[in-house]
């Protein structure tokens, strides 16, 4: 079997599970950014593709890899993966479906915390020699602690139920959106009240964002939604960057209408300084606090992936159906 993979061969050195698919099978590694003709060149015979959760695989590619059985995200997103044409050409696609969830469910809460307690500006207060000036100005101002927040959850997948768990031992009180809403029975296991969009951004201190990128979920945060949300409220994305329209949080964070945001995710990666989020006028850049979209990429990560990619490899060797297939195969 040949094996092409779009990513860093020092990370899959780094996180291998030392099967024994990848012993006997033909490895070839390209650059994440391998363009298509790049990738024809050098594996259009390879039948199982891995691929960065980034990386995109267009339909005229899954079409030319006439020998393609599996299209296999590093990650847990695929949004860049031409799923529909995959499809239509019986090629699997699959994903790491709840591998990193208690790792980016543990940023997020790191996220939280930072706002809610100046994390970043504090650091550079101490570090400049205000230290007494910031604790008076936040005394005045009034610092929230987690478990006084409402917490709107949108999105209740692996990631969201993690973020829920953790949020239950703060004493936070939860509500959540999702297409389809969950039973009574894990409502009432995690405090949960079902909420329509508006009422929860209306209602929530805290609006985190765990919700998959589809047509209809694409810049659902919105002009709309950030100005039903709380002066007061912060906004926190750690699914991904194409769930915000930037220009609106841009103008929602420069005018005030919310306190600010936490984001590890911000579209396009990679992210640049002129990003209309990144290049913020002076008076309201601490109002945001970035991660480079590390939420999700600990070595209990990327170990659980690396495993699953491989499993998924030695099951089509085999002629079997791989797991967490997303395409509808």
């Amino acid at each position: 079997m040949k094996i092409l993979i779009k990513g860093d061969p020092a990370r899959y050195e780094r996180y291998s599970p030392g099967l024994e698919i990848q012993k006997t099978s033909q490895i070839l590694f390209l650059p994440r950014n391998a363009d298509e003709e790049t990738v024809m060149k050098n594996g259009s015979d390879a039948e199982v593709l891995f691929v960065d959760a980034i990386s995109p695989v267009s339909g005229s590619l899954i079409r030319r890899m006439t020998n393609l059985k599996l299209i296999h995200s590093e990650g847990v997103a695929f949004d860049a993966i031409d799923t529909e044409t995959a499809r239509d050409c019986g090629v699997y696609v699959c994903n790491n479906k709840g591998a990193n969830a208690d790792a980016v469910a543990e940023q997020t809460i790191f996220l939280m915390l930072a706002l809610l307690r100046s994390g970043i500006a504090g650091d550079a207060a101490v570090r400049s020699g205000r230290q007494i000036e910031m604790k008076e100005k936040r005394m005045v101002e009034g610092i929230t602690e987690l478990g006084d927040c409402t917490v709107g959850l949108i999105g209740l997948g692996d990631i969201g139920m993690a973020v829920a768990k953790r949020l239950l031992s703060f004493g936070c009180r939860l509500c959540y959106y999702s297409p389809h809403r969950k039973s009574p029975e894990i409502e009432s296991a995690y405090s949960l009240t079902y909420l329509p969009l508006n009422k929860l951004a209306a209602v929530s201190d805290l609006v985190s964002l765990h919700a998959a990128v589809t047509a209809e979920s694409r810049g659902m945060i919105d002009e709309r939604f950030l100005s039903r949300m709380k002066r007061s409220a912060y906004l926190i994305n750690t699914a991904r960057g194409d769930l915000v329209d930037n220009l609106a949080l841009r103008a929602a964070l420069i005018q005030g209408l919310i306190a600010g945001a936490g984001l590890d995710t911000v579209s396009p990666e990679p992210v640049t300084a002129d990003n209309p989020l990144v290049d913020l006028p002076e008076s309201c850049r601490d109002k945001v606090i970035f991660s480079p979209h590390l939420g999700g990429i600990t070595t209990g990560s990327f170990r659980r992936m690396h495993r699953t990619l491989w499993e998924n490899a030695a099951r089509i060797s085999r002629g079997e159906k791989p797991v967490n297939i997303v395409n509808g195969l």
